[in-house]
């Protein structure tokens, strides 16, 4: 296999000389969205469509490039306020279907609707349409109305979408033509199924049950030939975690499922002809975290991806896993992802990066030997300049062993300022690879530590579960033990020290300024949650508030207990609060109230609303404004050597 040389060059002379007699990098080097994401490859190879972020004017745009004539298609504009663009994928060589987001509010309460547009990229005037036309007999307007079931195979014209026209989410599955935009009704809403799931030949094969009231939940499968739908893996959501399929083999009878193997998830698959479960795949160390991997040319499982594994894939197809060690071969210096394949599998698409060098996407032809760069997402920040992540364990006061993340800015001696980052969820986890925050962290001078604390995921049942009416408890004690060990292992100046979060991790850093006052010099969050009362008292308005009550808790008294704003007297330390206003996660009151309460205290405190701002800072003022406050504000109250 060879490459394109001079293709492969990440970054041109004049950035690197730049780099060499410049201290720290641009901020907006670190805070700009990537120029590209979201390649998909036409089914043919000739075409791809990538999301497209433009500096001036901020917008975002879905872009189809042909990569036989170069020429380029704008098919869809978004401001990431009023529109976003969720996702898109190709139904044919000549249209695209795209899911497109809007931000909605009824009364007091902000959510979020979606609708489906096809786009014929062949069009000269390029005019989307929208697939789903509302039920006029029904005064109800379905909220999510993106919900593809099947890419019809061997049916370009149609796909299978499940939507709820007629009662409130209880979702039918119709054939729809997405030309004319006649559907058919192929299964009616029923059994409480919430979730529809075709087999690989496009036929409707699965549903999940779920009564929000009661949390009683299984899945309804169609055996064989068998139109019954029969009734099977009944669990209570609420107490039980039950399972998670993850699609069917070409063989329609045979399903793979995520489940609990004791107390790590593992990968299973079930002939459901003789109800014989097989364990494939199990981590003895963490959950098995991923899906599974398809070939366009078998339409068959060929893979999995799982995070802790050599290079993120686990191919059991022989031809597959060559394929994937001749790619590592020629681009030794990255961790190299397969992302998409032409139907025939000649061209394909890879995205690359390791832990100090962004994201690029590359495109691959398998009988011309080639592999080419396509785009580059931080094209403006030279590898030579960014840290890799080091993998680290410490102990909690318990003898618990909490892995985590740590990044130190190059040519430095500890002890030294130091960011401690906690990550938001809490159900989520911190990975390995290029990180935007981190590296703009460690590129001002600090150390970093992103520590997967309890209630993190991938480490197993009991250690994600710890979160459970349990913020600000333990878990909030692992972050605690973690800054004393960086001050212990001689990286953290005890006299430097900041904790700096988002959502969840936002909740952590100001919980930190109230339970260890003297420990941190200063806490920055954005959109974290101040007031659990608050959360849990507007779930009333969501189907789910049941699992939310489940997560969080009931009681108020233990709520205020564990929220920050009922302790705002108990910060000694400067607070940076950023939040965006149409934050439709974290609703923007909870740092708004939080910030008067701080400033009628004369508390030192900064509070950054965000026009229009979201939960994702997917809007460029937004996430420029977000890094140049923190820069200011980290830079005043720790002080870094720079480097």
């Amino acid at each position: 296999m060879t490459r394109s040389v001079s293709n492969l060059c990440f970054f041109s002379a004049l950035i690197f000389l730049n780099s060499v007699f410049s201290a720290e990098l641009p901020l907006s080097s670190f805070s700009q969205l990537p120029s590209v994401s979201g390649l998909d490859l036409s089914p043919n190879g000739s075409q791809i469509a990538f999301i497209e972020n433009i500096q001036n004017p901020e917008i975002s745009l879905l872009t189809t490039l042909n990569l036989e004539t170069g020429d380029k298609k704008r098919l869809v504009k978004s401001d990431n306020e009023d529109v976003k663009i969720n996702w898109f994928q190709w139904a044919n060589e000549k249209t695209i279907i795209v899911s497109i987001g809007y931000a909605s509010k009824t009364r007091s309460v902000a959510f979020k609707e979606t609708r489906l547009l096809a786009i014929d990229v062949d069009e000269k005037d390029i005019k989307p349409r929208n697939l789903i036309r509302a039920n006029s007999k029904s005064e109800h307007v379905s909220q999510f109305q993106d919900e593809v079931v099947s890419f019809l195979p061997g049916d370009p014209d149609h796909i299978l979408v499940a939507i709820d026209l007629d009662i409130p989410n209880l979702p039918s599955v119709y054939k729809l033509n997405i030309y004319s935009r006649r559907k058919t009704r192929i299964e009616r809403g029923k059994m409480d199924v919430i979730d529809w799931t075709a087999d690989r030949q496009g036929n409707l094969r699965l549903g999940k049950a779920l009564d929000y009231k009661t949390g009683e939940a299984s899945f309804r499968i169609k055996i064989g030939d068998d139109q019954t739908w029969h009734k099977m893996f009944e669990y209570n959501a609420l107490e039980e975690p039950g399972i998670r399929p993850l699609g069917f083999a070409n063989d329609p009878n045979i399903l793979y499922y995520k489940a609990y193997n004791d107390d790590k998830l593992a990968l299973y698959k079930i002939d459901l002809t003789t109800k014989l479960s097989t364990l494939v795949f199990a981590d003895p160390d963490y959950d098995f975290d991923g899906s599974l991997i398809y070939s366009r040319k078998s339409n068959d499982v060929i893979g999995i991806r799982h995070s802790n594994s050599d290079g993120g894939r686990i191919y059991w197809d022989e031809n597959y896993d060559k394929f994937q060690k001749a790619i590592n071969a020629a681009m030794p210096d990255t961790s190299n992802y397969l992302v998409d394949f032409s139907d025939d599998e000649n061209i394909y698409t890879i995205y690359s990066e390791n832990d100090f060098t962004p994201g690029a996407y590359f495109i691959g032809d398998r009988k011309e030997r080639t592999i080419h760069l396509a785009f580059e997402q931080y094209p403006s920040l030279p590898i030579d300049k960014l840290s890799e992540h080091n993998l680290v364990t410490y102990a909690t006061r318990d003898g618990t062993k909490i892995e985590g993340y740590l990044t130190l800015p190059k040519n430095t001696e500890g002890p030294i300022a130091t960011i401690l980052h906690p990550h938001g969820g809490p159900g989520a986890r911190e990975y390995d690879g290029f990180d935007y925050w981190t590296s703009y962290f460690a590129d001002r001078g600090y150390a970093v530590f992103r520590p997967n604390f309890r209630g993190s995921t991938g480490y197993g049942r009991q250690f994600a579960e710890s979160q459970m009416q349990a913020w600000g408890l333990t878990m909030q004690d692992d972050l605690t033990d973690a800054a004393n060990w960086l001050v212990e292992q001689k990286i953290a100046d005890p006299t430097k020290m900041c904790i700096v979060g988002a959502s969840y991790g936002g909740y952590a850093a100001i919980m930190a300024a109230i339970k260890t006052p003297d420990l941190f010099q200063c806490a920055v969050s954005f959109a974290g949650v101040m007031d659990l009362d608050m959360l849990v008292s507007k779930s009333r308005y969501f189907l789910n508030k049941k699992f939310i009550r489940k997560q969080i808790g009931e009681d108020e008294d233990d709520l205020e207990a564990r929220s920050p704003y009922y302790h705002a007297d108990k910060i000694k330390i400067p607070i940076l609060l950023m939040h965006g206003e149409d934050d439709r996660v974290v609703d923007v009151r909870q740092s708004r109230e939080m910030a008067e309460e701080l400033e009628d205290l004369d508390a030192n405190v900064k509070y950054v609303e965000l026009k229009s701002g979201d939960h994702y800072l997917s809007i460029q003022r937004n996430r420029h404004r977000v890094f140049a406050e923190m820069d200011t504000f980290l830079k005043k109250y720790l002080n870094p050597t720079t480097h």
